[in-house]
């Protein structure tokens, strides 16, 4: 298994936006095109937006290539979450206007893990480079 570290820092609210824009490039480099691209940069987005949000203000991302994929793991040290989490992520009401982002993040990715309890939530998703068929 060969694996590649592209990125790995330690975020607030205020590096969200730049945070964004080198998953998008890392993402490319380590060849991630076009919509699934762009799908996973939202995903990525939205955990670091949760973990800002929810997750005591200040967060953990790592991004790496492994294979014949792209990962990135976003941790907070918050609360957890208040409920348990079920196997699969349920799409919020269209009238809702928060509580999107978990299910975006597992719905834009080929796969997702998440990890929650009183030390914080970690939320790991990856997305396939190339999607050769079986």
């Amino acid at each position: 298994m060969s694996t590649e570290v592209l990125l790995t820092e330690t975020f607030d609210h205020s590096a969200i936006t730049t945070l964004r824009h080198a998953v998008a490039s890392r993402a490319a480099d380590a060849g991630l095109v076009g919509d699934r691209l762009e799908d996973f940069v939202v995903a990525v987005n939205e955990l670091l937006t949760n973990a800002v949000r929810h997750g005591g203000g200040l967060g953990r991302v790592a991004l790496w290539s492994a294979d014949d994929a792209v990962v990135c793991e976003v941790s907070d040290t918050g609360a957890g979450l208040p409920e348990a989490v079920p196997e699969k992520a349920v799409r919020p009401a269209a009238t809702q206007p928060g509580g999107w982002g978990l299910w975006l993040a597992e719905e834009l990715t080929d796969t997702f893990q998440l990890i929650t309890g009183d030390g914080g939530t970690t939320v790991r998703v990856s997305s396939r480079v190339s999607l050769r068929e079986s």
